[in-house]
């Protein structure tokens, strides 16, 4: 994850920067999507959940709304086996709905009673002393609209019907193709036992080396 505003010039924070081998430092993730619609007046969860090879210990997080550095909601994790405790709350309508028990990791956060000036850019900051009090965050944008639109389907439902389609037919003429080999193979094989019996047939007639004319009656003494 991106380090968050300019570099710093302090050496000890240079030094801390890099003191955790990349493979072992903290990933912070709101999921797949960037971008998260919900409706005026419901409510919705922001999902965050953080992960670490070493562990933690006296973890800090915090989220924070657009581009202000006071935090809508703060809180702790004292360890893998202790659940958040939130030591700050800017509003009744945002509570802590994650846990880090049993390695979930998980300090969501759920938006109730929505209103149109809480769309914005809401980023999930963590800090881990174990990473020398390195900062890592991720962001996801909510939208709130007066109603989800309906997605029309029917062209997906189009191009996978076509999709299906070419691979049914592609696999009849796989098996057409098999069918008319093995029939092939077939005729080819009685053709060659014909040609086989009517050549022992002509040989028999013609009085040929090996056929039944040669045979001669034994002499009589």
């Amino acid at each position: 994850m991106p380090l968050p505003g300019p570099v710093s010039k302090n050496p000890h924070q240079l030094v801390a920067l890099f003191a955790v081998p990349p493979g072992q430092s903290m990933e912070v993730s709101v999921g797949k999507a960037t971008v998260i619609y919900a409706v005026n007046g419901t409510e919705i969860l922001l999902p965050c959940t953080f992960s670490s090879c070493i562990g933690f210990e006296d973890l800090r997080f915090w989220w924070t709304y657009n581009n202000s550095d006071s935090p809508i909601i703060e809180g702790t994790v004292k360890n893998e086996k202790s659940d958040p405790k939130v030591t700050l709350k800017e509003n009744d309508r945002i509570t802590l709905e994650g846990t880090t028990k049993e390695k979930k990791n998980n300090i969501s956060i759920l938006l109730r009673d929505l209103q149109f000036s809480d769309g914005g850019r809401y980023t999930c900051h963590v800090k881990n002393p174990k990473e020398n009090n390195l900062e890592h965050n991720a962001t996801i944008i909510l939208q709130v609209v007066d109603e989800l639109e309906e997605v029309d389907n029917t062209v997906t439902l189009i191009i996978l019907a076509v999709v299906g389609g070419v691979i049914g037919l592609l696999i009849l003429i796989m098996l057409l193709k098999k069918l008319i080999t093995f029939i092939l193979k077939k005729t080819q094989e009685k053709k060659k036992e014909c040609l086989v019996s009517s050549s022992g047939n002509d040989n028999t007639e013609n009085g040929l080396p090996g056929s039944k004319a040669e045979e001669k009656p034994p002499t009589k003494v």
